[in-house]
């Protein structure tokens, strides 16, 4: 059998919506059945809509799985799900040895958009769970039939915690719901705590973080390092005083197994204060550097040749005695990469792409260096300050690959909330990192077409609201000093992504050079373009291609409409270098770069929109 990774729910007319996304990434989350046992299960004839449907419903519950619990492998989810006859109403559980918590999960997937993001789940739904019955240890429901192989499989587990007594249970509801409050749950679930995640929340909760690679945070991450006798006693370690901050620094070599391992689980959730996330996308050289040091040598080059990963944490320990000959363990609690992400993720690469990644790593490491901030007893560091002690040290630190200066910009909280609001009104992904969301492309779940680059999304602003002569200039993602702007008015910013589907027809398949991205008459074209956008957002793919093929006869007429009007107030005066004579022309370019070109653009071609010229072209 051949998987196809294309998605079989198109796409809106104008949007790529949310609801699809979520299908694609369903849909990939479904290939990863491919040559197992539950292949059959999960990739059905694709003509048999309620076995797809199914289908898709199961991986529902995997990727709440994934994402709230990190479980990166197919068949250790599968494990974890209930879906079936005689279920008791789960469809999956976790039991969380971490925070000591059982999850009871009970999902309602909707195979329409429309459905997805209104229809709610039934009070008898809710109530079909047993999940007092299931904690007390009962096999059977109410009615005398017996639960399926899974939930006893789940009633055994939970059996066999030896702490039980220190456990809690928590039910979780992947389906919308309306006028319930949480105690109102708690009474139809036994008493128990219930957390809701609606369609916004799967959205934004689900579907994001796994296309951006931040699903996963890890609190307490475990690495293991070999001991042997060459470099046992070798780790260093010292205290820095800074301003703000007392500062322990450890630095070992480890195994770069342990680095893939770690990059290969956690992702971008360990580079939330890294201003770069994967670079897949630039960097090339540097990645296969690193690729071909480890692969190209059986002898540890790699630890002579890196300049090494530089780590975050809050709390570390080593503890050299784990009752395992010539092995020792490293704990590090809320870590974060700050330099070295390149390495890491192109290690990580190499762990996912060979089946014999123990072979290509073995005595093959790489120095960590680890700085763990300790407040002072007298001072403690306020977060603020703590910040900009990592945003210096990340600079400093950064060698491989420079950081430029808008990647220190990145982490801005008005950035983060414009990637929020994008992609929860247009569904665009906003790329305030560069490489933000490389994993999500690589694993299928998107495609380039949705990502917006930081600073085009700033140029089409300017170019939206008239600013022509800001729109090309450099740097524009680092200037911008009120970036929130940006998405202070909702017709602007649909004006805005219809301009960027221009934006698109027109360059066609060019790459986005410096001296394309800056073009001052494209966009000024654009500028015209964003007035026709229509007020319903699933026109907006149609009209976008009525407007630029009728480009090439509307632009002349505008611009000669607006040389008529403004003739007299934007001159430019030149000497005849032969007779000393002035001559007075009309200039264009200073038109454009004026205040008043927008209002023209508005006005002259605006009227454009109240007058098609074919039935074709999308209106309001």
């Amino acid at each position: 059998m051949v998987w196809n990774r294309t998605s079989t729910i198109p796409a809106e007319e104008g949007i790529l919506s949310k609801y699809t996304i979520l299908i694609d990434v369903l849909d990939q989350l479904r290939s990863e059945a491919l040559d197992t046992r539950f292949q059959t299960r999960y990739l059905p004839d694709p003509t048999n809509k309620d076995a797809l449907n199914q289908a898709r419903s199961r991986a529902f519950v995997h990727l709440f799985l994934k994402v709230s619990f990190g479980i990166l492998d197919f068949e250790k989810r599968e494990h974890h799900m209930c879906d079936g006859s005689y279920d008791g109403g789960v469809d999956g559980y976790f039991i969380d040895k971490e925070t000591r918590t059982i999850h009871l999960i009970q999902s309602k997937f909707r195979t329409t958009e429309a459905n997805f993001e209104s229809k709610p789940i039934t009070l008898e739904e809710i109530l079909a769970m047993d999940v007092p019955r299931i904690a007390a240890g009962e096999l059977t429901d109410e009615n005398g039939n017996r639960y399926n192989g899974k939930v006893q499989q789940l009633i055994r587990e939970i059996s066999q915690i030896d702490d039980i007594g220190r456990y809690k249970y928590a039910v979780v509801i992947l389906a919308n719901l309306e006028n319930w409050s949480k105690t109102k749950l708690s009474q139809l679930t036994g008493g128990f705590p219930t957390e809701v995640v609606d369609f916004e929340a799967s959205y934004r909760d689900l579907v994001f973080p796994v296309i951006s690679g931040t699903y996963f945070n890890a609190s307490d991450l475990k690495i293991f390092f070999d001991l042997s006798p060459k470099n046992a006693g070798t780790k260093i370690s010292y205290q820095v005083t800074t301003k703000h901050n007392d500062c322990e620094i450890t630095a070992l070599f480890v195994p770069t197994s342990e680095i893939a391992r770690v990059m290969h689980r956690y992702k971008n959730s360990i580079l939330k204060f890294n201003p770069r996330s994967y670079l897949e996308l630039t960097g090339h050289v540097v990645n296969d550097s690193i690729r071909e040091t480890i692969l190209n040598n059986d002898t540890n080059e790699f630890a002579l040749y890196n300049n090494g990963i530089t780590m975050l944490s809050d709390e570390t320990y080593i503890n050299e005695r784990i009752g395992q000959r010539n092995k020792a363990q490293l704990i590090l609690k809320n870590p974060q990469i700050i330099n070295g992400g390149q390495t890491a993720y192109t290690l990580s690469r190499i762990l996912e792409e060979h089946a014999n990644a123990d072979e290509v790593f073995r005595g093959k490491e790489v120095l960590l260096k680890i700085i763990t901030l300790i407040d002072q007893e007298d001072k403690p560091a306020t977060a603020t300050q703590k910040l900009e002690l990592i945003d210096r040290i990340s600079t400093a630190t950064n060698q491989q690959t420079p950081v430029i200066s808008a990647d220190k910009h990145s982490n801005n909280q008005d950035h983060l909330r414009i990637q929020r609001v994008l992609f929860d009104r247009l569904g665009l992904l906003y790329e305030r990192k560069r490489g933000e969301f490389a994993d999500g492309m690589h694993k299928g779940y998107i495609t380039g077409e949705i990502i917006i680059e930081r600073n085009l999304f700033f140029r089409l602003f300017m170019a939206v609201t008239g600013n022509i002569s800001k729109a090309v200039q450099k740097k524009l993602f680092m200037k911008y000093e009120t970036p929130l702007d940006t998405i202070a008015d909702t017709r602007t910013l649909d004006r805005l992504y219809f301009a960027l589907l221009c934006f698109r027809l027109l360059i066609g398949g060019k790459p986005l050079v410096n001296k394309l991205t800056r073009d001052r008459t494209l966009y000024a074209k654009l500028c015209a373009l964003s007035f026709l956008a229509p007020n319903n957002l699933e026109l907006y793919k149609a009209a976008a291609e009525e407007a630029v093929s009728r480009l090439g006869v509307e632009w002349p007429r505008f611009l000669n409409a607006a040389e008529v009007k403004r003739r007299y107030e934007f001159v430019r005066i030149r000497k005849d270098p032969t007779t000393g004579e002035e001559n007075t022309r009309y200039s264009q370019s200073r038109w454009l770069e004026s205040t008043v070109f927008v209002e023209d653009v508005e006005e002259l071609y605006g009227k454009q929109k109240e007058t098609p010229a074919t039935p074709t072209q999308g209106t309001s």
